[in-house]
């Protein structure tokens, strides 16, 4: 009976590590490729093995969610959106920095920023509270479905605010290639 149980351990250990390399490495191929068609495969990848590391965890839903929703869905717009710039989307710096880029890079630095002051605010002690859940929470769909629809509906607008504007710049980005080409 013990042999069996350091069996099923020395497995989970073999899986979190093949899902976590698996996992950066994919993330390393996602910025190194110089296609953006390989990086979005690359993406997928990534997410997989996420869901994986979900799966580890015994976060089942979350694990289904993130292969449905992420490498699904919105890895397919991700796609349509890199096949309908075609070319366009190889060269961005083509004739100098525009407003667009100037303001992702703003973007990017605040977003650094941010990671950098809450990492040192955990490593401070700030960040030491745990969040409560109540016992009766399992996890199961409809209990996160109303989770996300009454204590966290702002967080959750803002990032289908976030996918819509996306999909918008994405189509603006493809009109626009095709007017100059």
């Amino acid at each position: 009976m013990i042999l069996a149980a350091d069996a099923g351990n020395i497995l989970v250990w073999i899986v979190w590590v093949v899902a976590a390399f698996a996992c950066i490495g994919s993330g390393i191929a996602v910025i190194s490729f110089s296609n953006p068609f390989y990086s979005a495969l690359s993406l997928i990848g990534n997410l997989a093995s996420l869901a994986a590391l979900y799966l580890l965890l015994s976060a089942e839903f979350v694990a289904a969610a993130q292969v449905l929703v992420y490498a699904g869905a919105v890895m397919v717009m991700f796609l349509f959106v890199i096949a309908y710039l075609g070319g366009q989307a190889d060269a961005p710096w083509a004739g100098g920095p525009s407003w667009q880029s100037i303001a992702a890079v703003c973007a990017s630095a605040a977003l650094l920023v941010e990671v950098i002051v809450v990492i040192g605010l955990k490593s401070g002690g700030r960040l030491s509270h745990e969040a409560t859940v109540d016992s009766a929470f399992y996890g199961r769909p409809y209990q996160i479905g109303t989770l996300f629809l009454t204590d966290h509906l702002l967080a959750f607008e803002i990032t289908s605010i976030v996918l819509l504007i996306a999909a918008v710049g994405g189509v603006i980005l493809g009109a626009h290639s095709r007017e100059t080409t």
